[in-house]
This record gives structure tokens, C-alpha cells and sequence, in this order.
């Protein structure tokens, strides 16, 4: 928080001055009174507040506040003033909101919406969670094929109080199809007897509904748009995207994607709002799949029991060799799915990337078998030197191998490459490692493993 009047407003709270509350209310950004109310909610001090906004600002602010609070306060709020709050806020804030309502509470809002209003919600709120349409909102600007420079500059100043963005405005025809686009520059600067039709850009870059939400994040970067149109299978303008959401979008999907990396499902809401048993879930799976996967590290010190009784000082640089696979295997990991998050990186590059890695992985490997052979040398018997160095070699290459391959594969059968997280290829890499490196000091030191 770096907006001065966020504190100003904690004081003001404090001393129960309506009138000064009221005016700084009037200063203070929304997302920063959103957040003050996050974060000392109580539903009916929030109440009270919004209560002391216009409705424009109220249904701004609470586009902001966190979904858990948006629904308790919803829950305790008059049907007529939620209503109200409905039809101040943009379309697709709306729909999330509504999303969030009991069954009853959504009928009973719905009945005080005018038509279109019931009309366009239902519609967004069909979509499915995840794709485009159910980011997208209605509130876009449009005009005429058929008209001037002119008629479009009324219009839009007819409209504006009521779009999200009107920096982006879209040329449709009678049938309301995506014909081409206009900046609102172009606008400003065309003459006002110019067509829309001369002036229009026809190549226009477009979203479907059904896509992914992730590709209009990804779409909009890549062409630095700040609005992308959403239009049905027939072309018939349906809404757009902003930027902003595209960037709600990206935080959503790399939070969700740190989650994977780290092996815990989806988390509804944010941590804080989780309980401790939707946070239990969404850990417990994978650990104990990992707790039974790390019993092939033990299963391979059983089978070479021998060895490790026989020169104990083995013993000392399992830990070291175990760990560096699976950290340069991790690294590997890491790059390849950021690879495939931004693009970079496609199915076709598996046997490119595998060959690099082979190179980078050889070189790391023999850097560290260095620094530990270094340390070995004070440490073991001279015999144990060149064990540790080889299998330092042998268990990055496998390790970082391992990294590289994993994320194809999940790709590949249709799972997620973040799931190829730092633990499953800590795991795999261990399991490995504690087989390469005593099967190397086993045939280095001449001894057969039991049968």
C-alpha cells in the first residue's frame, strides 16, 4: 500500500467522523478502500461504509474486495440495494458476483434487473470457468458500418459513462458482425465527414468464447493490445477482453501453476481464506504418492547393503550426491515449463532441448564432481575419490535429464507440465541417484551385490 489516504482513512474510522469520512471516501482510490475493507472485514462496519459511497463507487469498490467477502456481504444485503450495486457494476464483475449467490438470493435479484441486464448476465454466467467468455465482458464500445467520423464521435459521447473502455471501439454491421476496429485516436484525428469504412482496420485479431482464458492473456501480450474482441462461431460481436482481466488472468494462472510446481492442487480464494482442511486437501495426494515413491531410495540401500557396510564412508556423500541431482533436475524442470508457459518451448523441441540439456547437465556435472572430489580428498580413502566423482556425473546427468523429459511427457498425455514439480523430480532423481551411485562404488570396488 502506497496511497497516503489508506492510513488517513484507518483514523478517520476510528474517530466516527461521518462527514470528513464521507468527503475522503471521495479521494481514496477503490482498490485501496477495497483492501482496507479486506483486511479489517467485519460485514457490518463494510456495510456501513460502502453505505457512506454513491452507488457508482460502492459497486467499484466491491469489484475489488475479495469473493469470500463480496459473498457474506451480499448474504446481509437488501435484495433492492444488491440490485442496485448489480446494475452500477461492469458485466463481467457482475456475473462473478452473481456466480457467488445462493439460488435463492440469485432469483431474487434477478427479478428487480431490467431484461437486457437479466438477458447479458445469464449469458456470462453460462460460461464455463476458465475460458475466455466467462472473463469477458459486455461493456464494450461499438458503432455502425455505415456511417461517418462524425456519427461516431456522438454516439461514443452518448455511451461512454456506460463502457469499461472506449479506447478500442468496434465497427459491426446490421447484423451486429465484427467488421473491423477503430482507436479511439483514429477517431479524434479523422475528419468528421471521413467513412467509418475507409478509416476502419479490417484485419482484426479475435477471441472465441470457448477458448482457454490463458490464450486471451497470452494473445494480448503478444500483440500489446489493449482490448481484444470476443465474437461467436458467426462472427457476431459477443463482447471483448481487457487488459486488465488478461492480467487478472495471468496472476490467476501462475499462482495456480507455482501451486503445481510445488505439487498442491487448486486452492479456491486465496490461502487465508482456505480452511485448514481445503488446505489439507490440497497437499495430502501428492505427499503421499511421494512418500511411497521415496521407498525405492530405501529398497536400493537394502540391495546394497554389502557395500555400504563394508566402506561406510559412503555414507558421507549420499546426502550431497542425492541432492544435487535432484536440484539441477528441478532447475531443468523449471526452465522447460516456463519454456512451455510462454511458448518458447513446443512438444516438437524435445530431442533440441534433451541434446542441450546433455551438454549443460556434462558440464555442470563435472564442475561439481570437481568441488567434491576437493572435499572427498580430506575426507575418505583415495579409492572413494573417483566413486564420488563419477557418480557426481553420472547422477546430474540423469537428474537434469529426468528435468528435461518429465514436462514433455506430462504434455504429452494431456496433463499438466507444471505438475513435473520440483518433489516428483526430487523423488525420481533419488531414487536414481541412490542406484547409480552405489552401483558405481559396487562394480568400482569389485564387490557383487546380493542376490
Amino acid at each position: 500500500m502506497t496511497y497516503e489516504g489508506y492510513e488517513h482513512l484507518i483514523d478517520l474510522v476510528a474517530q466516527g467522523d461521518d462527514q470528513e469520512l464521507t468527503a475522503a471516501l471521495a479521494e481514496i482510490p477503490a482498490a485501496d478502500i477495497a483492501e482496507y475493507i479486506d483486511q479489517n472485514f467485519e460485514v457490518y462496519s463494510a456495510l456501513t461504509l460502502l453505505d457512506k459511497m454513491p452507488s457508482e463507487q460502492q459497486a467499484e469498490v466491491f469489484g475489488y474486495l475479495r469473493p469470500s467477502n463480496q459473498e457474506d456481504l451480499a448474504s446481509h444485503m437488501e435484495v433492492g440495494v444488491l440490485a442496485q450495486l448489480f446494475r452500477d457494476m461492469s458485466s463481467d464483475e457482475r456475473a462473478d458476483v452473481y456466480a457467488l449467490l445462493d439460488v435463492k438470493l440469485q432469483d431474487a435479484v434477478m427479478r428487480r434487473l431490467a431484461k437486457r441486464e437479466r438477458e447479458d448476465l445469464l449469458r456470462l454466467a453460462s460460461y464455463e470457468e476458465g475460458t475466455v467468455g466467462a472473463v469477458m465482458t459486455s461493456d464494450y464500445a461499438s458503432i455502425p458500418l455505415s456511417g461517418t467520423v462524425g456519427d461516431a464521435l456522438k454516439r461514443l459521447r452518448q455511451s461512454a459513462p456506460e463502457k469499461e473502455t472506449i479506447y478500442q471501439t468496434y465497427v459491426v454491421d446490421k447484423d451486429h458482425r465484427l467488421q473491423g476496429v477503430l482507436s479511439l485516436r483514429e477517431i479524434l484525428t479523422a475528419a468528421p465527414t471521413e467513412t467509418i469504412e475507409d478509416i476502419m482496420t479490417r484485419d482484426v485479431v479475435v477471441l472465441k468464447p470457448d477458448m482457454p482464458q490463458s490464450e486471451a492473456a497470452r494473445i494480448i501480450s503478444r500483440y500489446d493490445l489493449i482490448a481484444i474482441p470476443v465474437v461467436s462461431n458467426d462472427d457476431i460481436l459477443i463482447g471483448m477482453v481487457t487488459f486488465d482481466d488478461a492480467m487478472d488472468v495471468v496472476e490467476e494462472e501462475d499462482t495456480e501453476s507455482i501451486h503445481k510446481s510445488a505439487t498442491v492442487g487448486r486452492l479456491e480464494g486465496g490461502i487465508k481464506d482456505a480452511s485448514p482442511f481445503i488446505i489439507y486437501r490440497s497437499r495430502i495426494n501428492w505427499l503421499v504418492l511421494l512418500v511411497f515413491a521415496n521407498i525405492f531410495s530405501g529398497l536400493g540401500m537394502m540391495y546394497f547393503e554389502d557395500t555400504i557396510a563394508t566402506h561406510i564412508a559412503l555414507l558421507f556423500f549420499l546426502p550431497l550426491l542425492i541432492a544435487s541431482g535432484g536440484n539441477t533436475g528441478a532447475q531443468a524442470a523449471t526452465l522447460i515449463v516456463r519454456g512451455m508457459a510462454t511458448n518458447d518451448v513446443e512438444k516438437k523441441d524435445w530431442l533440441y532441448m534433451l541434446g542441450k540439456e546433455l551438454a549443460v547437465s556434462l558440464g555442470l556435472g563435472v564442475t561439481m564432481a570437481a568441488a567434491i572430489s576437493a572435499v572427498a580428498f580430506f575426507r575418505v580413502d583415495a579409492v572413494i575419490i573417483p566413486i564420488v566423482a563419477l557418480s557426481m556425473i553420472s547422477i546430474v546427468l540423469v537428474g537434469s535429464l529426468v528435468g528435461v523429459s518429465l514436462p514433455f511427457i506430462l504434455k504429452r498425455v494431456g496433463w499438466d507440465p507444471a505438475v513435473a514439480s520440483a518433489p516428483l523430480v526430487t523423488t525420481i532423481a533419488d531414487a536414481s541417484g541412490v542406484l547409480i551411485y552405489f552401483g558405481i562404488a559396487a562394480s568400482f570396488l569389485t564387490l557383487t551385490p546380493p542376490a
